[in-house]
């Protein structure tokens, strides 16, 4: 048996004082509690309790937008190292992305050699996407039997030869075979015709503006609307990866307010940085759709504010510093990279709580005031970043909040502390960081999967002790 207790847990109705009864990784009690407010640990014959004070206890986060890239390209990020980057999080649960690893997971028997791989070697508990690609269809209802938790598509170029794009003839396929097994399509949504050929873009390789240029809003909003469109016909569930631009917010909001089963997300980087912060040459910035001018930012926001955007993921989609065009980990004397050729993707698997909840409560207080913590901004975090995301991998009944019966996955963490990020000390296998040196608020202390403590200031407690789930 095992309690904590906090003058500040964030439950499903609101935070306040409690305390956690755990048994067997299973939360079964939740009583009021009178703390004082100071730390301490205690153990007896029935178990140990822990008395956080007035540190912040939240649902584990639940990140389902993960490539861990294991097998096949484990030199860019494992199991190991990305699961231990989630726990020292606050991530109890992740759900990695059928691509990047070789061989993508497109049927049965690469969904078994992701799960081999991962096997004993995972920090949180792990859950898995299939992909839809060209002429796959045939085995989507093998792999939901497996244990998929939905699949994931694009409809534009990957970046990796193993998991080519779709289009609507191959959603026409694959849509009525989930929505008849209810699992959701998760989409990549930018449309090829509309993004820009690097013959094009040749002459100025080193220039963000050029790389923004790109890919531009439209080519977002074309693919957001298809998407609507044959969602809205097969009454299919779809959901949005990586929102970047008011005019798909615009669009998924449409679509719920006219009954569309839609959802979408945004990431921690497109709700922090603008295009006029990133540097020529700093490709550590570069993700597909691209950081964006700050009116798209503030759209983001209020997209999640409003509910048109339902959660907030990382997409850690991590790969060697010489991908990026970058030689070392810090980089800050260097001239920069090239945007055209560089990787594509932000590993912030470790960041994302501080991040978002730094951007929200510190620069969007709901409630402007004295520097307290606002607890609707520890509830809405808890909802995009715990909840939303449990949901839409079908995982939100036991996964994702602080309730009786529900999986023990919590994190303890400290939400007036100030941090500076040193990429040197991530966890994450490469260090690359477009957070560098960016002050944070929000540190985690310890974070617990099914009651276990797998992470405590600082340092990993328990290594392997996640799941498949």
């Amino acid at each position: 048996m095992l309690v904590l207790r906090s003058t500040r847990v964030v439950l499903p109705d609101g935070v306040r004082p409690a305390s956690i009864h755990i048994d067997n990784g299973t939360i079964t009690r939740i009583e009021a509690a009178r703390l004082k407010g100071s730390p301490e640990r205690s153990a007896s014959l029935s178990g140990e309790r822990i008395d956080a004070g007035d540190l912040v206890i939240s649902p584990g986060l639940v990140d389902t937008h993960v490539h861990v890239n294991e097998p096949g390209r484990t030199e860019w990020e494992g199991f190991d190292t990305a699961t231990r980057a989630a726990a020292a999080g606050g991530v109890t649960t992740i759900v990695d992305m059928p691509l990047n690893s070789i061989p993508a997971t497109t049927g049965v028997e690469a969904l078994e050699a992701k799960r081999s791989a991962a096997r004993g070697r995972v920090h949180v508990d792990v859950a898995f996407w299939g992909g839809v690609v060209p002429g796959n269809a045939s085995a989507l209802d093998a792999l939901i039997d497996a244990g998929v938790r939905g699949f994931k598509c694009f409809l534009a170029p990957s970046g990796v030869e193993e998991f080519p794009h779709v289009d609507e003839r191959d959603l026409r396929e694959a849509l009525p075979i989930l929505a008849c097994r209810g699992v959701p399509l998760v989409v990549h949504a930018e449309d090829p015709q509309l993004l820009g050929s690097p013959e094009r873009l040749a002459l100025h390789r080193r220039v963000y503006a050029t790389y923004l240029s790109s890919r531009p809003p439209a080519a977002e909003r074309v693919a957001v609307d298809l998407i609507i469109r044959l969602a809205h016909e097969f009454n299919a569930h779809v959901h949005i990866v990586h929102v970047a631009c008011a005019e798909a917010v615009e669009a998924i909001a449409g679509a719920k307010a006219n009954g569309v089963r839609i959802t979408a997300e945004t990431c921690p980087h497109y709700l922090t940085f603008t295009a006029g912060e990133v540097r020529d040459g700093a490709t550590e910035f570069k993700c597909a759709p691209p950081i964006r001018e700050a009116v798209h930012r503030e759209a983001l926001w209020d997209g999640l504010r409003s509910g048109a955007l339902d959660l907030v993921a990382t997409d850690h989609s991590p790969a060697p510093p010489a991908m990026k065009g970058r030689g070392s980990a810090s980089l800050s004397g260097e001239r920069g990279g090239d945007f055209i050729t560089a990787w594509g993707g932000i590993a912030s698997l470790e960041l994302s709580l501080a991040v978002v909840f730094t951007a929200f409560d510190v620069e969007r207080r709901l409630q402007p005031g004295d520097g307290a913590v606002d607890h609707s901004t520890l509830r809405k975090v808890a909802q995009w970043m715990s909840a939303a995301p449990a949901d839409l991998a079908h995982l939100g009944a036991r996964k994702g909040r602080i309730a009786v019966g529900y999986d023990a996955d919590l994190v303890i963490w400290d939400p007036d502390a100030e941090w500076i990020v040193e990429p040197a000390r991530l966890q994450q296998r490469h260090k690359l960081t477009p957070y560098a040196g960016r002050t944070l608020r929000g540190a985690v202390r310890e974070t617990y999967v099914r009651g276990q403590r797998v992470w405590s200031h600082g340092a990993p407690d328990r290594p392997c002790a996640g799941m498949l789930v």
